[in-house]
């Protein structure tokens, strides 16, 4: 498949049979992850290298648009963040962001619970090389991580990397600091009030 100069692969469509379903991870707009087959898309063996790279998500992104445009599509699974979408939710968070608005954090990326407690983003690390870490703390509830997160990773997003700790605002007057650990691989968030 071929948009705007870059290739993709396409496999699943008919008469080929389809792809296995992706593991199941966040859900967003559904109750349940659907059942039944998967077509899946990714950037061509040219362009894999730069899977990660703004441009080739953005049209990768665009592309996934028309497919959940399609009749009898039941989810979108973007799996680099393991997120499982209702088609409806993934063509809005993605024209949005398309169209200048915000990166659609809470579907390009999730959250999940380590063993120990903390939460860590997945699917960030795609974009920047790097996934946000909140070590476990009764002080903050599970919706303020992902507030925090959101506003963190259009941060990051439109910023880069870090290679070293930065102070952010967060949206509710808080104090927010990000720090490298784990070989740059993670930054540890901070919350100070």
């Amino acid at each position: 498949m071929l948009s705007s100069g870059l290739t993709f692969d396409c496999a699943g469509l008919v008469p080929a049979d389809g792809t296995a379903l992706p593991a199941r991870g966040a859900l967003l707009g559904l109750d349940v992850a659907p059942e039944g087959e998967a077509v899946s898309l990714r950037p061509g063996n040219h362009i894999a290298e730069g899977k990660g790279m703004l441009p080739v998500v953005r049209i990768m992104a665009a592309i996934g648009m028309r497919f959940a445009a399609l009749p009898d599509v039941r989810a979108v699974c973007w799996q680099p963040a393991g997120s499982w979408m209702k088609p409806a939710y993934y063509r809005q968070v993605v024209g949005d962001w398309l169209g200048g608005g915000a990166f659609p954090a809470l579907g390009l990326t999730s959250l999940r619970r380590e063993s120990n407690g903390a939460m860590v983003s997945l699917g960030l690390g795609l974009l920047i090389g790097q996934e946000l870490r909140f070590e476990p703390e009764r002080n903050i509830s599970a919706g303020a991580v992902a507030r925090i997160s959101v506003r963190l990773i259009h941060e990051l997003i439109s910023n880069g990397p870090l290679s070293e700790p930065k102070e952010f605002a967060g949206s509710d007057g808080e104090t927010l600091l990000a720090v490298p650990v784990r070989g740059g691989e993670q930054l540890r968030v901070m919350v100070r009030k």
